[in-house]
């Protein structure tokens, strides 16, 4: 595995993590997170679908695209908790992939463009990208866990509603939308992590997840040159002088 260059594996972790956040932006945005079915035993009436999303709430006759009721301000009066909770935990979600998505590509470019030899006097302020893409897959596992969690609620709370009222809620588009984003974060991280596991064992103390202090590091650069001539002056060859009889 190429772990001095940057990898197919960390450029595929990217593009996967950016595919999950736009993911993830579309069902914050979609208003299809729940639907609420209103049957009529009128024949000349038609059926009415409600569509809940998180932010606004449309109203639909059966076989019309346009929202007889539309309500853009259902978010300050969200009454059902999951969706309440996944107001809070999505923008979290994607917040934390993002800065996972940064601190990836601040990796991949420590990779291809600084030297493999770091300066002695920034090694401890040097940034390695064995260490930025350990800390963007542990970032996105933990946007993972906090997408996917209250998605999976979402399902269970619509069987609660069910029970409690009548058969006529059922999830939408947007719950499989977040989970299968959620599953890209998860594989994301696992590349990440995969890549880090075949490199941290190179000899090199630059695949560790942060820099050794300096002391360490001076095996790296050739001696000052006051140093090596007071070396050299010590091991001269002192003459033995005789004194002829």
């Amino acid at each position: 595995m190429g772990c001095r260059d940057v990898h197919a594996a960390t450029v595929l972790a990217f593009l996967s993590g950016t595919a999950s956040v736009a993911g993830l932006l579309a069902a914050v945005l979609l208003p299809n997170w729940r639907q609420m079915r209103l049957y009529t035993f009128n024949k000349n009436e038609r059926n009415v679908t409600v569509y809940t999303g998180l932010w606004i709430k449309c109203a639909r006759f059966d076989g019309s695209r346009d929202c007889v009721i539309y309500d853009p301000q259902w978010y300050t009066a969200v009454d059902q908790l999951d969706l309440r909770v996944l107001q809070f935990a999505l923008p979290l979600s994607m917040f934390t992939a993002v800065s996972a998505l940064f601190l990836c590509l601040i990796g991949m470019c420590n990779t291809a463009f600084v030297s493999s030899v770091p300066n002695i006097k920034l090694a401890k302020c040097l940034v390695n990208s064995a260490g930025c893409h350990l800390v963007a897959g542990l970032l996105f596992l933990l946007a993972c866990a906090i997408c996917l969690t209250p998605s999976i609620w979402v399902i269970f709370y619509n069987n609660y509603l069910n029970r409690k009222y009548e058969p006529v809620f059922s999830f939408d588009i947007s719950v499989f939308i977040a989970i299968a984003s959620a599953g890209g974060l998860f594989f994301t991280s696992i590349l990440l992590f995969l890549w880090y596991c075949a490199c941290k064992s190179l000899p090199s103390p630059f695949w560790q997840p942060l820099y050794s202090h300096a002391p360490s590091m001076h095996s790296y650069a050739s001696q000052p040159y006051s140093a090596r001539s007071r070396l050299s002056a010590i091991e001269i060859d002192i003459p033995v002088v005789t004194h002829a009889s």
